[in-house]
């Protein structure tokens, strides 16, 4: 089987910055097509704006995919740039504390509404316009893939995380459930479960409490917090054929964070 997703066309959500900007460019990288995604658009224009007009391998999309109507214009857009759409990487997502014992702290509606039906709606629109175009060319097998971002925080308590640690949950149980339902269809649905990533939220947070540094390399077995770069390999070899049969399977890539038996997250 081969690693390679040359000649595909990719969305990635949240591509502005971080996580996603990573996997966007390592995709674009390795060949592919790729729309970015997000609701920054002067973070965008900046990162892809000049490429993007050039109307080549890389375009971008600004705009709110809380909104059911964005996501519609997204997937038309992605479509009228590039004719169809073959990997969807949901890497779109918020962090942030909640008070578990306030009923008026609005944490796990916020974050249900981002992190979990944010990506369960793009990927169920992705996944007809997958079918429709495969059923159109008459394409048997493989038609694509969906790749969802959790974190492990999905199966570690701690209290002023309730919200996002409900989110994370959702998000997996989510990739099980659309990975059941799509694989007749010919669609993979996998995700990956990571740990501290240098990511755009975690540089903000430790810029505010610089010693949280240290309080994760103390808590991760390999001593380091990973670079948005480790997570787009693993994301391209989900992307890929290399990874045929799997499917409905959460990755944790966490340096051996989630083997610890307290890990505090409060900086995560």
């Amino acid at each position: 089987m081969s690693f390679s997703i040359s000649g595909k066309t990719a969305i990635v959500t949240g591509a502005a910055k971080g996580l996603g900007l990573a996997v966007a460019r390592h995709f674009q990288a390795k060949g592919c097509n790729v729309m970015f995604a997000d609701i920054d658009e002067t973070a965008l224009d900046q990162q892809v704006g000049e490429e993007a007009r050039a109307e080549g391998a890389v375009r971008m999309f600004a705009g709110d995919l809380r909104e059911k109507l964005t996501l519609a214009n997204l997937l038309s857009a992605t479509i009228d740039a590039f004719d169809r759409v073959d990997i969807l990487v949901n890497a779109s997502r918020r962090w942030s504390q909640s008070d578990p014992l306030n009923p008026d702290e609005d944490g796990v509606e916020n974050l249900w509404r981002e992190n979990v039906l944010t990506s369960l709606r793009l990927s169920q629109l992705t996944a007809r316009r997958m079918i429709l175009q495969a059923e159109k060319a008459g394409t048997e097998g493989p038609i694509g893939t969906i790749i969802n971002v959790s974190s492990i925080a999905a199966n570690r308590t701690q209290p002023d995380l309730l919200a996002y640690s409900m989110a994370s949950a959702a998000v997996e149980q989510m990739t099980r459930s659309m990975a059941v339902a799509l694989a007749p269809k010919g669609i993979r649905v996998n995700a990956i479960s990571f740990g501290s990533v240098m990511s755009a939220s975690l540089q903000a947070a430790l810029k505010e409490a610089p010693e949280g540094r240290d309080t994760i390399r103390a808590g991760t077995p390999l001593g380091r917090i990973a670079a948005p770069d480790e997570l787009a390999e693993t994301m391209q070899y989900l992307a890929s054929d290399a990874s045929g049969f799997l499917t409905g399977q959460v990755l944790t890539v966490d340096g051996g964070r989630s083997l610890l038996d307290r890990v505090d997250m409060s900086a995560f």
